[in-house]
C-alpha cells in the first residue's frame, strides 16, 4: 500500500521531540463516523542486543472469528538510539517497510506500546496511527507514565491511569487475576471504544490476539534470519 510520510526520520532526538510536539495537535481522540471494523491487525517490531536490524510486521485478522487473513514482515536497518519515550522513531521506520507491502488497510491497529499515555501526549500508537492513517489504540504491558488505583481481579476490570491531572489510558483486567494490560487511545480513536476493542480481541490471554500473533511473526522473522527461512502456514498457525 502507498504511504505518504509525515516527516523523515533522519533526526536527532531533540528534533524528535518537537515532532512530537507538533504532531499531538494532528490527533483526533474519536473515531470516525460511521466506522466499521472487518479486518484488525497488530503491529510489533523485535530486535536483539547486537544486532542493527528490526524486524518488523503485521498480523491481519478477522475481527469476528480472529482468524488470521494476512501478514507482512520486513527487516529494515535502525537508524535511530534507544530512548524512551522516543520509540516511535525507532520502530515506525521498520513497520513501514511491512505496511508498504499489505494489499489492503486494515480497519484498526492495535500496537503493542502507548498512545496518549507518553510524557507528550504522542506515544506510538498515536505516531503511527497518523502515518498509517487508520484508527489505532495503544496496549502496553507496563506503565509509562501515570498511575492508577485499585482494580478489580475479575475480567474486564478497570482504573483510570492519570497523569498530570488528566486521564490518559485505563488499566484494563484482560483475564482474572493476571496483571492488567495498559490502554490508551491513539488517533481516531476514544478511551472507551479502546479498551471495549482490547478485551473483544484478548478472549483468552492477557494480551490481545492482534499483539500476540504479530510478537510470534516478528521473532520468527528475527529466527529466520539466523537459519532456514520461515514457511508462511507455519507464521500464520
Amino acid at each position: 500500500m502507498e504511504l505518504k510520510p509525515l516527516h523523515g526520520w533522519d533526526v536527532t532526538p531533540q528534533e524528535a521531540v518537537a515532532l512530537q510536539n507538533s504532531l499531538r495537535e494532528r490527533l483526533v481522540l474519536r473515531p470516525p463516523a460511521g466506522w466499521r471494523v472487518s479486518r484488525v491487525t497488530g503491529a510489533d517490531i523485535s530486535t536483539e542486543r547486537g544486532n542493527d536490524m528490526g524486524f518488523g510486521g503485521f498480523v491481519v485478522l478477522d475481527a469476528e472469528s480472529l482468524a488470521p487473513v494476512a501478514q507482512e514482515g520486513a527487516a529494515v536497518p535502525l537508524r535511530f538510539p534507544y530512548v524512551p519515550g522516543l520509540l516511535s522513531f525507532r520502530e515506525l521506520p521498520v513497520l513501514a517497510a511491512a505496511w508498504r507491502k499489505l494489499a489492503q488497510a486494515p480497519d484498526l491497529i492495535v500496537f503493542d506500546g502507548q498512545g496518549i499515555a507518553h510524557p507528550r501526549r504522542l506515544g506510538l500508537a498515536c505516531h503511527g496511527g497518523l502515518l498509517f492513517g487508520v484508527p489505532s489504540i495503544g496496549c502496553a504491558k507496563s506503565l509509562l507514565v501515570g498511575t492508577h488505583g485499585p482494580l478489580g481481579e475479575e475480567r474486564g476490570a478497570t482504573a483510570e491511569i492519570r497523569h498530570r491531572g488528566e486521564v490518559v489510558g485505563m488499566a484494563v483486567r484482560t483475564r482474572r487475576g493476571v496483571s492488567p494490560v495498559y490502554v490508551s487511545p491513539g488517533h481516531l480513536m476514544d478511551l472507551p471504544t479502546a479498551v471495549e476493542w482490547v478485551l473483544r480481541l484478548s478472549p483468552r490471554f492477557r494480551e490481545p490476539e492482534t499483539t500476540r500473533r504479530a510478537h510470534r511473526l516478528v521473532n520468527a522473522l528475527r529466527r529466520e534470519s539466523h537459519g532456514p527461512p520461515l514457511s508462511t502456514a507455519a507464521a500464520l498457525s
